[in-house]
Order: structure tokens, then sequence, then C-alpha cells
């Protein structure tokens, strides 16, 4: 809790505010990323998240959650292994696609084979190959600790998010 006089906003009350919690996680901006691989019929499938963290450098860990309820989560879970890609600055659009219900996300993206036939998309600033290792029950989401096997990188601007909004970082 802040101290009396700080100026910062208290949750005080015995119950739990769902928003007024996720309006406080909303403080830490986020990277903007795409989790993709390859459905259990074989199909090209991803989402977006902002839940994507690194863990460990040796060995090379990353970590991202799914919500429980997602219809995808059966093929994220039983999948080989999947691609992190990072989005640009100029990649909002692959942002909201990823994250509609959109039946074809794929429909015009920019994508190249990767690990296990697993589509990585074109243009964006870093992309992690990992194999999916290992899951744990996290409240309403299942968390995804999985080490990295192949990245790339190239020197553009990322697509930021904070406050629920899109953001950029500034050029000065």
């Amino acid at each position: 809790m802040a101290p009396p006089g700080s100026g910062m906003n208290q949750q005080v009350s015995s119950s739990f505010d769902s928003r007024a919690f996720r309006n406080a996680l909303g403080s830490f901006a986020t990277g903007v990323a795409v989790i993709t691989t390859l459905g259990r019929s074989g199909e090209p499938i991803g989402l977006t998240v902002n839940s994507f963290n690194s863990v460990s450098l040796a060995p090379p860990l990353i970590v991202w959650s799914l919500a429980s309820h997602l219809p995808l989560r059966a093929d994220f879970e039983s999948c080989e292994h999947y691609a992190v890609n990072i989005l640009a600055e100029d990649q909002q659009w692959l942002s909201q696609r990823f994250a509609s219900r959109e039946a074809d996300k794929f429909a015009d993206v920019g994508v190249e084979p990767g690990m296990g036939g697993v589509p990585l998309l074109v243009g964006c600033c870093a992309r992690f190959e990992c194999r999916n290792t290992q899951r744990h029950p996290g409240g309403d989401h299942v968390v995804f600790l999985s080490e990295v096997l192949r990245f790339d990188r190239d020197e553009r601007p990322p697509l930021l998010f904070h406050g629920g909004a899109y953001r950029r970082l500034d050029a000065s």
C-alpha cells in the first residue's frame, strides 16, 4: 500500500476489484508478440500476447502465458515447437489481427517456415523459435516455460502497449 499523502490510488476495499487490478497492471509498458505454431490438424495458428519475458540465458529460456479458456489452448499445449514473434511499431495491424476472432489470421501475412514448419512472421523486431518444454497452471492462465533453440533480430523499433493503448518509442 502507498503511504498516506503519496498521491497514489489505493485499493482498500475488502473485495478484490479485477478491473482496478488490470488497470494497475497496465502501468507496466510491454512489448507485443504473436505466438505462432501449427495446430493439431497441421494448420498455422497464432495469437497476440503481451505476457512474454526472458527467464534465463543459460540455458536460454522464455516464459509466456495463455488464458485457459481459449480454444487454441490444447493446440499450444500439445505442439512441439512454436515461435514468439516480437512485433515492430508498424505491425499494429498484426497485433489486432491475431487478437481477433478472424477465421484466417494468416491471410495476406508474410511468413517464413521455422523449426517443425512453424510459421515465422516477416518484418518483426525479433523472433524466437522455441521447444515447448514445460506448462504450469497459473490461475486462469497456463504458463509456458520454453527453451529457445534459435532466434533472429532486426534493428526495428518495437510496438509497445501501455495503459490499454498501443504506443511507440520517442525518436529523441
